[in-house]
């Protein structure tokens, strides 16, 4: 456990740090965390910061750093509960105010446009899964009744890990691959190998169902916001993630 917790930046439990309540509120973990314990960026992220590696790897490793509990990994997050945890630490560190440069549709000229990051509200997921953090439905073309799961910070990363090694022109599995990780069961059947032969078989009536269902039971933050242009006219923006949610300020 020590190398584990070394490895995650999770040793240093008495540096500064803050509470941060997640979208989550715990329902999805095994130990049913409601908030975490998260570091102030320092001058030694900024290294990390400025340094040229990609994007994905630059913000993974902030939030290893930062992330002050031995029994939970960034990893195991749910993409909302990660994206609490990044605005946390962009606010504590360069403060709320997130700048967008907009094209007013108008006119066709670009202005500036400013939002409050502390002012992102929690969508209400519309339901609950049960106590083992799941979610049954019932699939209106085939009839079958699936238990699913929704996908962790390290299952999207095996997903978009797996996409990258199809060559151009061949199209990749996206769809399938994300039904396979979702899908626990299928009336009551648990075997892998069943359900990866089921999904590719499934219909699209049914596959669009399951991700509508899962996208609005999925505890997030609300990142869109609709900004009046010059004209008058209304344009929609939305926050996004990654290392230029930081790197502005250098």
């Amino acid at each position: 456990m020590e190398d584990s917790a070394k490895q995650y930046g999770q040793q240093d439990f008495n540096l500064p740090h803050d509470v941060v309540t997640l979208p989550s509120k715990g329902k999805f973990y095994k130990n049913k965390k409601k908030s975490l314990k998260i570091g102030y960026l320092t001058a030694q992220d900024e290294n990390i910061l400025v340094s040229g590696e990609r994007n994905d790897n630059i913000v993974n490793k902030l939030v290893k750093n930062k992330l002050y509990e031995p029994d939970i990994r960034v990893e195991d997050l749910l993409e909302g509960d990660l994206e609490a945890v990044l605005i946390f630490l962009r606010n504590t560190s360069f403060g709320p105010e997130y700048n967008f440069i907009l094209r007013d549709p108008g006119t066709n000229k670009e202005f500036n446009h400013t939002i409050l990051l502390d002012e992102l509200d929690f969508v209400e997921p519309k339901l609950e899964p049960n106590s083992d953090g799941l979610f049954e439905i019932k699939l209106p073309k085939s009839d079958a009744t699936v238990v699913c799961k929704l996908l962790t910070v390290g299952d999207l990363e095996d997903i978009n890990k797996t996409m990258q090694k199809y060559p151009p022109g061949v199209v990749p599995p996206t769809i399938t691959t994300k039904l396979e990780k979702q899908i626990v069961s299928i009336d009551g059947n648990t075997d892998r190998e069943f359900i990866s032969k089921y999904v590719i078989n499934l219909p699209i009536m049914d596959s669009k169902h399951i991700r509508k269902v899962l996208s609005e039971c999925e505890p997030k933050l609300n990142l869109q916001r609709k900004v009046n242009a010059p004209s008058g006219e209304e344009v929609t923006v939305r926050v996004t993630f990654g290392v230029e949610f930081f790197r502005p300020f250098f």
